[in-house]
């Protein structure tokens, strides 16, 4: 690439186009490969520290600057089955002649299209000529601009889901099914935070990146500021939605927690009540109540007992504020 023109050549190719000088390469590798180790570490001589995390599993993001290149990993989401986030990695290489994209490892259960979608969609529009990109460091603006726009995507979404839970609890229908919707609650809390965290680290890598990066051009520099815009911002989006939904969890719970005490304290009434009545009963009753015959005259007078004690303890009870 040159900036205007974009051709897709053969790996085979890669020697010749690595000697030619008017323009930039980018290698973009779907999966990892004894192959793709091999051009790594002799065709592009990549530290060897930087290789092979590129070949494991990153759980944080990071960043490594080295004497002529660039070491970037970040994250995008895919919002899985019952509220999982997965985690799709993009190792980055960028240099001021090149940009090495790794993707993975993958998932399983996450479909191959999606871990390549967001480099997909920038050569589509390098193919469109919409994308006329002058530098390695402004091709890979492009591509992290669309990861976090993957990003800002989902939150929108999400913020759009927990304004109908929030509709929901002010009006009282979650009520018919309090587990589904508490599910629902935390659900969402979790996308939204393991969305944060992504745009956070994301921010913090390219932070540092500008901070170590001694071989980025200016406009290079400029686009890395970008993007720890970029990042900061969605970071700040992120958290003020998750403070929202945190508050309308609470607000839930906390409605709830009082259903719960209200009702515990009617029963502490009614307890209070029979009590007296139950103990004064199991002690007399055998005594008033036979087979042989009933003893009308004390029954009579235990009973007006049994309803006295309570017309008490429901004045004294309402007089505590039980009821």
């Amino acid at each position: 690439m040159d900036g205007e023109k974009v051709l897709e050549c053969d790996i085979a190719e890669l020697p010749d186009l690595r000697r030619r000088s008017d323009g930039f390469l980018w290698l973009d590798i779907p999966t990892w490969s004894p192959a793709a180790e091999q051009i790594l570490t002799e065709e592009f001589q990549l530290h060897p520290v930087a290789i092979q995390q590129a070949r494991e599993r990153n759980h944080t993001a990071r960043v490594h600057s080295y004497r002529d290149h660039v070491f970037l990993v970040i994250h995008a989401p895919e919002i899985g089955t019952g509220g999982h986030v997965h985690y799709l990695e993009l190792d980055q290489f960028v240099s001021e002649r090149f940009l090495i994209t790794v993707h993975g490892p993958l998932n399983p259960l996450v479909p191959m299209e999606k871990a390549l979608a967001e480099t997909r969609a920038v050569i589509r529009r390098l193919d469109a000529g919409r994308l006329q990109p002058k530098s390695p460091f402004a091709l890979m603006y492009a591509i992290v601009s669309a990861v976090i726009l993957k990003e800002e995507i989902l939150v929108a979404e999400l913020a759009r889901d927990v304004g109908l839970l929030e509709q929901r609890v002010m009006a009282g229908s979650e009520e018919q099914k309090p587990e589904e919707f508490l599910t629902a609650l935390f659900s969402a809390r979790h996308e939204l935070l393991t969305i944060r965290t992504m745009a956070a680290q994301g921010a913090e890598v390219y932070g540092r990146a500008i901070t170590l990066s001694e071989l980025a051009p200016k406009e290079g520099l400029r686009l890395m500021q970008d993007l720890l815009d970029q990042y900061e911002r969605m970071t700040r989006i992120s958290s003020s939605q998750l403070d929202f939904l945190m508050g309308v969890t609470e607000f839930y719970r906390t409605r709830t927690d009082t259903k719960m005490t209200i009702a515990a304290e009617r029963l502490a009434v009614i307890a209070a009540i029979t009590l007296p009545i139950t103990a004064l009963s199991s002690v007399l009753g055998m005594n008033v109540i036979v087979n042989e015959r009933t003893m009308w005259i004390p029954l009579f007078i235990l009973l007006s007992i049994m309803l006295t004690l309570s017309l008490i303890l429901l004045r004294w009870a309402k007089r505590q504020g039980w009821w």
